[in-house]
């Protein structure tokens, strides 16, 4: 039987490990049923791959490259990775610019275009599919080994938005919800109903981080407690440990 997913982040705009730089962005390492997967690459190549050096992590091991949306905080790490590892599959949406698009096959292995749809991008790996937002946006969704999970570059469509079509998608309420919440300039009735939200979704913990925001992240980890963990580069967790709340 596989190991449970693990989880890495290796781009924040928030400290964690020592060793590991801080710049606003976001990039997450998922290891899963023995394939590696990042999502998202942060604003700056050489302290993505500065931090993946501190963690033990190379990206010459990557199977899978997935690009939450084309904003420069979430994909200006991207050549970086793509010199180390030109053969690895890259899966981007129809939000991102035509000529980037058009460019990408020359630059990795295989390219993946995806629409509004969810998809199965590799085992216990899915797309959300692309939501309309500004800019649109895809998440990435977790179902292995009895975890599932929704991990989010921005939540520009609303983390509510993004957890229901995940959940909707694979048929079952989500473990955790990841990444940034897109709540930092939220005021705090909008913070609430989010939380209010996730929780009537079903969602057991977070790990709200990036963009969430300072006063969205004290609200969550007063609703959840020992359940609402801190993000921050270099901090990893074996996601079927699911704190006790």
């Amino acid at each position: 039987m596989s190991p449970a997913p693990r989880l890495t982040i290796a781009f924040d705009n928030y400290p964690g490990r020592d060793g590991c730089r801080c710049l606003w962005g976001f990039a997450a390492w998922i290891e899963i049923q023995g394939r590696n997967i990042l999502f998202d690459t942060g604003s700056n190549g050489r302290v993505l791959l500065k931090n993946l050096a501190v963690l033990g992590l190379a990206p010459q091991r990557l199977d899978l490259l997935v690009l939450s949306h084309p904003h420069w905080d979430h994909m200006g790490g991207v050549d970086s990775i793509l010199e180390l590892n030109p053969g690895l599959t890259l899966a981007v949406h129809e939000g991102f610019s035509k000529h980037l698009i058009a460019d990408l096959p020359g630059l990795c292995g295989d390219l993946i275009v995806l629409g509004a749809e969810p998809r199965r991008l590799a085992p216990g790996i899915y797309s959300g599919g692309m939501l309309d937002s500004e800019p649109p946006e895809q998440a990435l969704l977790i179902d292995s080994q009895g975890v599932t999970a929704v991990i989010s570059g921005c939540a520009h469509p609303g983390m509510a938005r993004v957890v229901e079509r995940a959940s909707a998608f694979l048929g079952k309420p989500l473990d955790w919800a990841i990444g940034g919440f897109h709540l930092m300039n939220a005021v705090t009735p909008q913070i609430e109903e989010t939380i209010e939200a996730l929780q009537a979704l079903g969602v057991l913990a977070v790990i709200p981080t990036h963009c969430t925001g300072d006063l969205a992240k004290v609200a969550f980890r007063r609703a959840y407690g020992a359940r609402c963990l801190e993000g921050g580069a270099g901090q990893q967790w074996d996601l079927a440990d699911i704190p006790t709340p």
